[in-house]
C-alpha cells in the first residue's frame, strides 16, 4: 500500500482501522490467478492472530496450502470529494476530484482449522463481539445445539498468522485547512458513508 508520510498512521491506529471494520477482505494467490473472500475477522489479544471462518462450500479454501500468504484488506472510511468542497478554487481552479478514505492492510500465513471445537469457538467469539454493542443481545446458546451443530459443520477455520500490519488516512490533510474543513463540513451533511469520512476528519 502507498502510504505518503502525511497519510500514515501508527500500529496503534492500523489495528483500530481492523477493529472498526469489523470484516475485511482476504486475498490470495493461487495456480488459477488471485482469489478473495469477504470475512469478519477477530484479533487476538496480542494481535499475533486474526481469525476468522469461510463456508466449507466456498472452493476460496480449497486453494490454500499449508501456510499460505495472505493479504488482508480492511477499509472503514470512505467518500468521494468534489473540488467544489475547496472555497480556495474561487482563487486558483487548479484542482482535481480526489477520494478520501482510512484503510489498513494485514500480511501473514493462513492455517486452516477443521477442528468442531476450534470451529464452535471461533464462532462463539465472532457472535460475542457483534453482539456485545446490541440489546438485547442474541448469544450462540440462543439456538438449538443440534442446529448450531450442523452450521458449525458447514464452515473451514481461518487463522491468520500476523507478520506485518499498515495503515492509511487520507483525509484531505493535503489541503490548506480552510478547504480540509469545508470538505468536513460538506461530508458531515451526507450519506451515511460520508458522515463516516467527516468523523475521522474531526478525529484525525
Amino acid at each position: 500500500m502507498y502510504v505518503p508520510a502525511k497519510h500514515s498512521v501508527d500500529e496503534e491506529a492500523a489495528w483500530a482501522i481492523v477493529r472498526e471494520s469489523g470484516a475485511g477482505m482476504l486475498v490470495i494467490a493461487t495456480p488459477d490467478g488471485l482469489q478473495s473472500v469477504f470475512v469478519p475477522v477477530i484479533v487476538s489479544d496480542d494481535r499475533r492472530t486474526i481469525l476468522s471462518h469461510v463456508a466449507r462450500a466456498n472452493s476460496w479454501w480449497r486453494s490454500l496450502s499449508e501456510k499460505s500468504e495472505v493479504l488482508a484488506l480492511f477499509l472503514s472510511a470512505s467518500a468521494y470529494v468534489s473540488p467544489t468542497n475547496y472555497p480556495s478554487r474561487l482563487e486558483d481552479p487548479g484542482t482535481v476530484p480526489t477520494w478520501n478514505y482510512v484503510a489498513a492492510e494485514v500480511r501473514g500465513r493462513i492455517i486452516v482449522h477443521d477442528e468442531p471445537e476450534w470451529l464452535l469457538r471461533q464462532v462463539r467469539l465472532v457472535t460475542e463481539q457483534f453482539e456485545a454493542t446490541r440489546s438485547p443481545q442474541w448469544t450462540l446458546d440462543d439456538a438449538p445445539s443440534e442446529y448450531v451443530a450442523q452450521q458449525v459443520r458447514a464452515i473451514v477455520g481461518i487463522e491468520i498468522e500476523v507478520r506485518a500490519i499498515e495503515g492509511k488516512a487520507k483525509l484531505s490533510q493535503n489541503r490548506r485547512a480552510i478547504d480540509h474543513d469545508a470538505v468536513r463540513d460538506n461530508l458531515a451533511k451526507g450519506s451515511w458513508a460520508e458522515r463516516i469520512v467527516a468523523q475521522h476528519m474531526t478525529n484525525e
